[in-house]
C-alpha cells in the first residue's frame, strides 16, 4: 500500500505498455523492438491508431465516456518493483478465453483463431526448448575451449579444446590420451620446453593471466551493460514467479550478457558453476519469446506459467507440467544433436559402476548425508555473513577489484594442485569414475598382482591423490564462500557437488581399503569375500555430491531426479535418497532456509516462502493499516469527489491503491482502484483529452448511472470501468494464519479488512512480510519493494 512506485510522475514508460483488453493480435504483427533496454512488452499495432483517433476526434466530443467501453492504454499494467494482481490476471484470461470460444462458433476464421490460440502455448514451448537447448550446448562447448586455453593451444586448429585436439592425432595412445604433439602448453609455445622450473613458471603465469583476463571481461561486461546478469539468478527468478516485477531482469540485454559472461566466468577457474545461471538464461528466452504471443505478452500470470516451465516452479498448474515436459524433450533433443559432452549421451557425469551396493553401506551413506547437512548449514551462514559485509562496507563499491582479487587468489592457489586446477565438471567426472585396468588417473594407482580388477591395495599414487584431495576439499570449502554472490554469473550446483564428491571419494577409498584389509571382520565377512572388489569409491563420490548439494539448496525429490539426469545412475536411488534426506534433516536443525531463500531474505525481496511455517495467533486487525495511532485510511467515495480532489489525494499519498466507499460516513465498501490506473485515466492524455471540458472541478463517479449534471457546469468523469468491484476481503477477526495462507495460495497483493461490510483497513503483501519478519525476530524494514 505504501509502494512508492505508483507515485512516479514520469508517464513516458506508460507508452511502452500494451493494452490489456484487446483479445488476439495477428502473431506476425507482434514484433520485438530491440531498441528497448528492458523486458517491457512492445507496443501493439492498434495502439498508435487508436491514440491518433482519440486525438483527432476530441473536438466536439462531449459524450460521457466509460473507460470500460473504450480502454485506456496502460490501464491494467504494473510499475517496476511491484507485485501483480494474480486474481485479476487470471480473471482477465478467463474472460478472454470465453470470448474467443464463443466467437469460434460463429465463423470459420474465428474457429481458426481459436485453434491458433489453443496451440500457441505448445508452439511457444517448442521455441523455448530449441533456444534454451542450443544456448546450453554452445555455453558448454565454449567454456571447455576457454578453460583449456589457459593451459595451452592446439596447433592443428586454435578452436579445438585439448580433448578434441588429441582425438584427431595419430600419435595418441590410450594410456596417455591427453598427450599429443598437436597440443602444446604455453611453456612449449613460448620457451620450447615443457619440463623444468622455467617451463612450470611460464605455465603458472599464463594460467593466472588468462584467468584474470576472463574474470575482468566478465565483470566489466556485467557492470557496463547488464547489472542483472550477475549471480545465479534463481532467488530473483523465484521472486518474479511469485508475482513480483523486475523490469529488465529477463530482458534481451540480460540474456546476451549473461550468456557471454557465464562462459568467461566458468573459464576463469572461479569456484562456480553454470547450472543455476542457465535457469536464468532459459527464463530470459521464455520472456522474450512470450512477446511474440498476445495472450502471454499482455498477461503477467500467463507469462509466469512459461517462466515456471523454463526454470524453477512457484506457480505450476497441471497443464504447465505437460508443456514443461514437452519443452524438456525439445531441449534434450537439441542438446543431443549438438553433443557438447562428446559422449553421445545427455548426461554430464555418466557413471557405469560394476559392483552393486550393499545394505551395510547405508551407514557411510548416512554419514555423508550428515556431512552434507553440516556443510550446507555452515556454508549458508558464512556466505550470507560475507554477502552482508559486502553490502554494508566499502567492499561492495569495488566489485571489479573484488572479482580480480578472488580470481587471482583462486588461480594462484589452485594451479599447484591438479585437482583444483581442473574445472569443477572435470573434477567431479574424475571423482565419479570407477577405475578400470586402463585408467591412468592417480586415483586408480592401485597395486595389481594380476590382470584382474578385484583385490586392489592402494599404491603410492592413490595416497598422493588422497592428500591432494584433502587439500582441495579445504580450498573448495573456503573459496566458494567468498565467490558465490560476486558481480559475475555464478552457480552453486557444481561447487557444492565438488565438495561432496571429494568427501565421498575420500570416504569411499577408506572403506575400500578397510574392506580389503579386514574382510574377515563381522562387518564384511557376510558379503565381501577375499579378493573381491566390494566397494565402489565412485559411488560414494556421487552420494556425497548429492548430500552436499541437498544441504545447501534443501532440495529432496528434485535433487534425486537431478542426480539421475546428471549421472544416469537410476539403480542407486536408495543411497541417493538416504543421503539427501539425512542432509536435509541435519541442515534444517540449524535453519530451514536454503541458500536461495537466504539470499531472497538478504536482498529484501517480497517473497512469501510456501514452506515457511506460521505460528502466530494474531488477527487481521492486529496487522492491518491504519494502526490505532495512524490517521484514517485514505479512501475515495463513489460519487461527489472532484477531479482536483482525487488528484490531490494521489499527490499527497504514496499508496498503491485506494478503496472506494459509498460515503465517508458509512464507509461501506464498493471496490478498489489501483493508483496507476487512476493516474493514467485522469492524465492529460486520457480523460482531459478524450472528453472535452474536463477540468479540476469535474466530478468523478464510480457508479453505473451518473445523475444529471447542470448544463452550465463541467462534464463529469465516469471511472466505473477501472474499478475492481470484487476486491478480496477478510474480516477483522480472521486469524493471520489463514490470511497468510490466502496470500500465498491466491497470490494476493492486498486484502481489505471489513467488519459487517464496513471498511476498517487494508493488509498488503508487504504488511504480511513485515509481520512474519517480526515473528522471526528479523528487521521488518528489510522487506523492500523498491
Amino acid at each position: 500500500m505504501d509502494t512508492s512506485g505508483y507515485g512516479n510522475d514520469n508517464y513516458e514508460s506508460l507508452h511502452n505498455a500494451a493494452s490489456d483488453d484487446e483479445l488476439v493480435d495477428i502473431i506476425a504483427g507482434a514484433t520485438l523492438d530491440f531498441s528497448i533496454t528492458d523486458d517491457v512488452p512492445p507496443l501493439d499495432p492498434e495502439y498508435s491508431l487508436g491514440h491518433d483517433a482519440y486525438t483527432n476526434g476530441k473536438t466536439g466530443n462531449t459524450k460521457l465516456m466509460d473507460l470500460l467501453d473504450e480502454p485506456v492504454p496502460g490501464v491494467g499494467t504494473y510499475e517496476d518493483f511491484n507485485t501483480i494482481d494474480w486474481v485479476r490476471e487470471k480473471s482477465k484470461d478467463r474472460d478472454r478465453h470465453r470470448e474467443i470460444t464463443s466467437k469460434s462458433k460463429l465463423s470459420t476464421p474465428a474457429l481458426l483463431e481459436s485453434i491458433s490460440d489453443a496451440f500457441s502455448g505448445w508452439l511457444l514451448m517448442l521455441l523455448i526448448g530449441l533456444w534454451s537447448g542450443a544456448l546450453a550446448g554452445g555455453i558448454d562447448i565454449l567454456a571447455h575451449w576457454l578453460t583449456d586455453l589457459k593451459e595451452g593451444l592446439c596447433l592443428s586448429g586454435f578452436w579445438y579444446d585439448h580433448e578434441h585436439c588429441c582425438w584427431g592425432s595419430n600419435e595418441t595412445t590410450f594410456q596417455e590420451r591427453d598427450k599429443c604433439p598437436e597440443w602444446q602448453s604455453w611453456a612449449e609455445l613460448l620457451g620450447g620446453s615443457s619440463v623444468g622450473a622455467s617451463a612450470y613458471i611460464v605455465d603458472y603465469l599464463m594460467f593466472i593471466i588468462w584467468a584474470l583476463l576472463f574474470a575482468f571481461l566478465a565483470v566489466i561486461l556485467v557492470r557496463a551493460f547488464a547489472p542483472y546478469a550477475c549471480g545465479s539468478g534463481i532467488p530473483e527468478i523465484k521472486t518474479i514467479l511469485s508475482g513480483f516485477i523486475i523490469r529488465g531482469y529477463l530482458g534481451k540485454w540480460t540474456l546476451i550478457i549473461k550468456t557471454v559472461t557465464l562462459v568467461l566466468a566458468v573459464s576463469s577457474g572461479l569456484s562456480l558453476g553454470k547450472e543455476g545461471p542457465l535457469v536464468h538464461v532459459a527464463c530470459c528466452c521464455a520472456n522474450i519469446l512470450c512477446h511474440l504471443f498476445t495472450k502471454y505478452r499482455k498477461n503477467e500470470a500467463k507469462r509466469r506459467e512459461k517462466y515456471a516451465a523454463a526454470g524453477v516452479s512457484y506457480y505450476f498448474p497441471l497443464k504447465t507440467l505437460w508443456r514443461s515436459f514437452f519443452a524438456a524433450l525439445v531441449a534434450a533433443f537439441t542438446l543431443r544433436s549438438i553433443n557438447p559432452f562428446g559422449n553421445s549421451r545427455l548426461v554430464l557425469f555418466y557413471v557405469e559402476f560394476h559392483t552393486p551396493w550393499h545394505m551395510v553401506e547405508l551407514v557411510p551413506f548416512v554419514l555423508l548425508g550428515i556431512f552434507g547437512g553440516l556443510w550446507g548449514a555452515i556454508f549458508i551462514r558464512a556466505n550470507i555473513a560475507w554477502c552482508r559485509r559486502r553490502k554494508n562496507t566499502c567492499l561492495g563499491r569495488y566489485p571489479v577489484l573484488e572479482v580480480l582479487v578472488v580470481t587471482g587468489a583462486t588461480a594462484l592457489l589452485s594451479f599447484p594442485n591438479s585437482y583444483t586446477r581442473m574445472s569443477g565438471s572435470e573434477l567431479i567426472s574424475e571423482l565419479f569414475n570407477d577405475c578400470s585396468l586402463l585408467d591412468s588417473s592417480q586415483l586408480c594407482g592401485y597395486i595389481t598382482y594380476s590382470n584382474t580388477i578385484p583385490d586392489r591395495p592402494a599404491g603410492p599414487d592413490v595416497y598422493t591423490a588422497l592428500w591432494q584431495l584433502a587439500l582441495a576439499l579445504v580450498f573448495k570449502m573456503l573459496i566458494t564462500v567468498v565467490t558465490f554472490g560476486m558481480k559475475v554469473p555464478s552457480g552453486l550446483f557444481i561447487p557444492s557437488m565438488a565438495v561432496g564428491a571429494i568427501a565421498g571419494r575420500l570416504l569411499g577409498v577408506g572403506m575400500e581399503q578397510l574392506a580389503l584389509n579386514h574382510h574377515d571382520s563381522a562387518i564384511f565377512k557376510s558379503w565381501c569375500s577375499p579378493g573381491a572388489d566390494c566397494i565402489t569409491p565412485g559411488l560414494y563420490a556421487m552420494v556425497g555430491a548429492a548430500a552436499c548439494l541437498g544441504g545447501v539448496t534443501r532440495m529432496t525429490i528434485s535433487l534425486v531426479v537431478i542426480m539421475f539426469e546428471l549421472t544416469g545412475g537410476l539403480e542407486y536411488i536408495v543411497p541417493l535418497m538416504a543421503a539427501t534426506m539425512t542432509s536435509k534433516w541435519v541442515a534444517d536443525a540449524f535453519g530451514r532456509e536454503g541458500i536461495y531463500e537466504a539470499h531472497i531474505r538478504l536482498n529484501g525481496y517480497p517473497f512469501l516462502e510456501p514452506k515457511e511455517e506460521y505460528g502466530s495467533k494474531a488477527l487481521a486487525q492486529d496487522v492491518m493499516r491504519p494502526r490505532r495511532s495512524d490517521p484514517p485510511l485514505a479512501v475515495l467515495t463513489q460519487e461527489g469527489m472532484s477531479v482536483g480532489e482525487v488528484e490531490a489525494m494521489v499527490a499527497d499519498t504514496d499508496y498503491s491503491g485506494f478503496p472506494v466507499v459509498v460515503c465517508q460516513e458509512s464507509q461501506r465498501l464498493v471496490g478498489f482502484i489501483l493508483r496507476r490506473d487512476l493516474v493514467i485515466s485522469l492524465g492529460a492524455c486520457n480523460a482531459r483529452q478524450r472528453q472535452e471540458g474536463v477540468v479540476s472541478a469535474s466530478l468523478v463517479f464510480f457508479t453505473d448511472h451518473v445523475p444529471a449534471q447542470p448544463t452550465s457546469g463541467p462534464p463529469a468523469v465516469k471511472l466505473r470501468g477501472i474499478l475492481d468491484l470484487s476486491p478480496f476481503t477478510v474480516t477483522d477477526h480472521t486469524p493471520m494464519e489463514i490470511t497468510v495462507d490466502i496470500f500465498r495460495k491466491l497470490g494476493l497483493r492486498q486484502s481489505l479488512v471489513t467488519h459487517n461490510g464496513r471498511l476498517l483497513g487494508i493488509i498488503t503483501k508487504k504488511d504480511v512480510l513485515k509481520h512474519m519478519a517480526q515473528m522471526a525476530n528479523r528487521d521488518p524494514d528489510s522487506i523492500l519493494f523498491n
